[in-house]
């Protein structure tokens, strides 16, 4: 069995169990927000640069139309996986700013410099709470099985996406990061498969390549990994305003004293090969 002794105290969390289905959960924030936050600090000067680099400012109201924003974002992707070094760390509330300064992170993270970006953008962000199976990430510790963690919060963001097309986005205006790089029938079509988990590739670097499907809509070509991740979700928490929210809720993957036992080892550990 997979160590109880790292989870926060209260264990289990409550949530829809069983199979999620789009807009499941309990949404207890699905306004979303452009706000700073303690995690998305993008008025620090290390996301402002970040975001001068990137060439991705802007304003909501600007008429660069969603064609525009949705591509912001996707050049707002690649760069940051260019330059942040993908790692295990375990501390979900670091802030952004700080990311950016050791210049390598986790998947999470990475999705937190990906808000902060949209958000200093003047696109609204907000994230669907899902509770993971920690038998997803056993792949990536083939013998260290017993200290993964038997459930992980994972903050999925979405972002405000004024005019997007109903028919091609039926949770229009929010744009999930799954369909960040296309609409996830033809992601799946991909003739690479789904994402394994397994060697070089991080989550955060698969969604540019192949459908990342949490709520079991897709299916990927038979000779590949599968699409289809629902199997790994215990739980659909809701959307809320921020990740800051969901982690204050919910709390982190691991007990505080865990993240400050692992997190000079796994922080430093790569993801990416």
């Amino acid at each position: 069995m997979t160590s109880s002794l790292l989870m926060p105290r209260g264990g289990v969390r409550a949530g829809t169990a069983g199979r999620v289905t789009t807009g499941g959960g309990t949404a207890t924030g699905d306004a979303g927000s452009v706000a700073p936050t303690p995690i998305l600090d993008w008025r620090h000067p290390n996301v402002a640069s970040l975001v001068r680099r990137i060439g991705a400012a802007g304003h909501s109201g600007d008429a660069s139309g969603p064609a525009r924003r949705t591509e912001a974002l996707r050049r707002a992707h690649r760069h940051i996986a260019a330059v942040i070094r993908p790692v295990y760390s375990v501390q979900d509330e670091r802030p952004v700013s700080q990311v950016l300064r050791r210049g390598r992170g986790s998947c999470s993270q990475r999705l937190a410099v990906l808000e902060s970006v949209a958000r200093a953008s003047g696109v609204a962000t907000r994230v669907r709470g899902l509770l993971v199976d920690g038998g997803f990430w056993y792949p990536r510790f083939p013998r260290m099985h017993r200290l993964v963690p038997h459930q992980v919060v994972l903050a999925w963001p979405e972002f405000r996406i004024e005019g997007l097309p109903a028919a091609d986005h039926p949770c229009t205006p929010w744009l999930t990061v799954s369909e960040l790089f296309g609409d996830l029938h033809a992601l799946s079509r991909d003739a690479g498969g789904g994402f394994t988990n397994t060697g070089a590739e991080t989550l955060f670097e698969a969604l540019s390549r192949t459908a990342v499907d949490w709520d079991g809509a897709t299916a990927c070509p038979a000779t590949g990994a599968s699409c289809d991740l629902s199997a790994h979700v215990l739980a659909d928490l809701g959307h809320f305003d921020s990740r800051d929210e969901l982690f204050a809720r919910h709390g982190q993957t691991l007990r505080a004293t865990a993240r400050l036992l692992a997190e000079p080892v796994l922080g430093r550990r790569s993801a990416g090969v």
